[in-house]
């Protein structure tokens, strides 16, 4: 159906609204990489707009769709609630950049196959550009994380708009679209590109989106599939022997697979609970159309709060485009979803035979893949305190501090030892982690990348409907979890046996169950690389205490 003249007209002047918006508004400052960490956050800068044959930055889908206000009078503009995600700043994460540098400097032959590998899904529009011309896809030095670079704004711009909404659904679920294997059409030309979204659009507002941005908006229903998150979050990296020869491929995270073998996949998608619906209606651009419904915000709430502390603090150095107070609002989800969202914890048959503190805590896992989920250097733990009637501790395990460290725990202590898992636990030198610890091809514990061979301990907690059975050597249980008859799909039941010696009583038994994102001995190992990336990560390491968030906790009073 063709427009009308009226219709014309309105799309005309909305047109040229949009563009005097878009031509007044300031460029993007380029990000830094090799600066000191700087004391205080920036302000948030503008999106970046700039414009490829295949991808445009943030900025250029920004300039409309942002100002949007949910029925409960929240704002839920796309813009806000992305910019201060890990989706936004995957490029400037300063621990992936140490990473990539280590891995480099230790595995030199296997540069390009690294920075490919990390490309895809941390600078996926660059790399996707770079493929499709022909051209390497370089992030170190004169790579994309050079100013000088002519796709390093869109390298800097991280899992962005003209991405994920370009995405194509034809591998879904197939093996060849993990570890980065989303597709990307990348024929059509500039002007003719297709911006897949949830909702049919209609004709003029079509032709506005495709006035402004260059792209056509299509209804594209595969956005709200768990798939279109398994394209990255199910991720395979190769592995070298002591030749340094690739040797075969590991599981580095498989959240999607974990979440294929629970009983979620029945129940909730990944964007169900990452991007949780908006209150009502919501119009999602500024130049008019009607409210649209369900509305799933661009919040993409992880576990990363650590990160976002840094991020938060360190913004001027590292280039961020959001505020301390987008920052802040993102972290405050992040608290909220680990302390309210992700497990419930019980502490049952707690009693005292003689001088002995007997009981179990109980741990059932709320979400819909292993916690901890997806890269390695994530761990969950238990810290367990009983105090005398004076108030004074008489056990404890599991206590950290600010740098990290947890009391106890073997592998904090010895890079070369990791702590097991227990079924009972007894003494204050025991801790209860969930984690997963790499073996390289030798079976020694390893936190390089390229050396993870296996996990030689998965112990981390399983989703609900998970069948042990089915899983594969990737998402497997590994070490003493796979032969305790209380360590199972949803959960994990243990043990306490307390040899509180002399203490007297009534007694005050508090359990608490801690999140932390980047272990003490991953950053440790990595600030041990003699490299600028290494020892700027020290730096913003030092910048911020790494406390653990709280996922749950119970006190008990025994008698």
């Amino acid at each position: 159906m063709r427009l009308s003249c009226t219709t014309k007209l309105i799309s005309c002047l909305m047109f040229l609204a949009v563009l005097m918006a878009a031509c007044q508004a300031k460029p993007a400052e380029p990000a830094q990489t090799a600066v000191s960490p700087a004391a205080t956050a920036a302000p948030a800068i503008t999106l970046p707009a700039d414009k490829g044959k295949l991808f445009a930055g943030s900025g250029a889908c920004a300039v409309c769709h942002t100002s949007m206000v949910d029925k409960g009078g929240q704002d839920v503009s796309n813009d806000s609630l992305w910019r201060s995600t890990m989706l936004a700043n995957a490029a400037r994460d300063p621990y992936w950049l140490a990473t990539v540098r280590s891995e480099v400097d230790q595995h030199p032959a296997l540069q390009e196959t690294i920075e490919k590998k990390c490309a895809t899904c941390h600078m996926p529009m660059a790399e996707t550009t770079a493929l499709a011309e022909g051209e390497k896809a370089e992030i170190l030095d004169a790579g994309f994380l050079s100013v000088e670079h002519p796709l390093h704004p869109l390298a800097m711009d991280g899992v962005s708009c003209t991405l994920c909404h370009q995405v194509e659904p034809d591998n879904f679920g197939r093996a060849e679209s993990f570890s980065g294997g989303y597709l990307v059409d990348t024929t059509r030309p500039v002007g003719e590109r297709l911006a897949y979204g949830p909702y049919v659009i209609g004709e003029a507002q079509a032709t506005v989106m495709k006035s402004v941005s260059g792209y056509q908006p299509l209804l594209g229903e595969h956005l709200a599939q768990s798939e279109m998150c398994g394209a990255c979050h199910d991720l395979l990296t190769p592995y070298v022997d002591r030749e340094g020869q690739v040797a075969g491929e590991f599981g580095e995270q498989m959240i999607y697979s974990e979440w294929l073998n629970s009983a979620y996949k029945e129940r909730k998608s990944c964007q169900d609970c990452h991007m949780p619906l908006g209150q009502g209606g919501v119009q999602l651009s500024t130049t008019g159309g009607p409210k649209r419904s369900p509305f799933y915000q661009h919040i993409f709430v992880g576990g990363n709060a650590f990160m976002g502390r840094i991020l938060q603090a360190n913004g001027e150095a590292l280039g961020v485009t959001a505020s301390a107070e987008h920052f802040e609002a993102t972290i405050a989800r992040v608290v909220q979803q680990m302390s309210i969202q992700t497990v419930v914890m019980l502490v049952n048959k707690v009693r005292l035979e003689g001088q002995t503190l007997l009981g179990e805590v109980a741990i059932q896992n709320q979400v819909g893949h292993k916690f901890p989920a997806g890269f390695p250097s994530r761990r969950v733990w238990l810290h367990i305190v009983v105090k005398d009637a004076a108030g004074q501790v008489v056990f404890e395990s599991g206590a950290v501090g600010p740098d990290g460290r947890i009391t106890g725990n073997d592998n904090d202590d010895d890079p070369t030892r990791y702590e097991p898992h227990y079924a009972v636990l007894s003494t204050p030198d025991q801790v209860q982690i969930y984690e997963g610890i790499m073996f390289d091809s030798d079976g020694q514990v390893t936190t390089t990348l390229l050396r993870g061979a296996v996990y030689g301990k998965d112990n981390r907690l399983l989703p609900v409907g998970f069948d042990v059975k089915k899983a594969s050597k990737d998402t497997a249980v590994m070490g003493e979890a796979a032969q305790d008859k209380n360590f199972s799909a949803g959960g994990d039941l243990l043990q306490l046996e307390l040899d509180l010696g002399q203490a007297q009583g009534p007694l005050t038994l508090l359990v608490e169950l801690f999140y932390q994102s980047i272990g003490y001995r991953w950053s440790q190992n990595l600030m041990l690389q003699q490299n600028g990336e290494a020892q700027l990560w020290a730096q913003y390491y030092a910048s911020v205490p790494n406390l653990p968030l709280l996922a749950a906790s119970v006190e008990v009073q025994v008698k």
